[in-house]
């Protein structure tokens, strides 16, 4: 399989993985708007906190990107997914940031 093959298919594999992790990082923030705060949710918590590890572990880079860049001579921002270059660019911060709060207003139910 060709260099630029493997590029395509990792890159749709890397986007939808980050697709994955939006939709339950979204989740958790409805779940504890809502107040469903059930397996559910705590599945979709412990799911992020694990891809927080990973990437800590991996130096704040998704271990794709790293595989990624073996079959690109382009490694600038986003390279390795399909999604806009500004997203990219914020991406930890937005997701970081809701995913937060999903919690904060968890953590407020739960003691209130």
């Amino acid at each position: 399989m060709e260099a630029k093959t493997r590029l395509i298919l990792l890159k749709l594999l890397h986007t939808a993985i980050w697709s994955f992790y939006v939709v339950i990082i979204v989740y958790t923030v409805f779940a504890a708007i809502i107040g469903r705060l059930d397996f559910y949710f705590l599945t979709a918590v412990c799911l992020v906190v694990l891809e927080g590890i990973i990437l800590l572990i991996n130096g704040w880079q998704c271990p794709l990107t790293r595989i990624a860049e073996k079959y690109s001579d382009e490694v600038s921002l986003g390279f390795d997914l399909y999604i806009p270059k500004w997203l990219a660019k914020h991406n930890k911060t937005i997701f970081t940031t809701l995913f937060s709060a999903g919690i904060i207003i968890a953590t407020y139910r739960i003691l209130t």
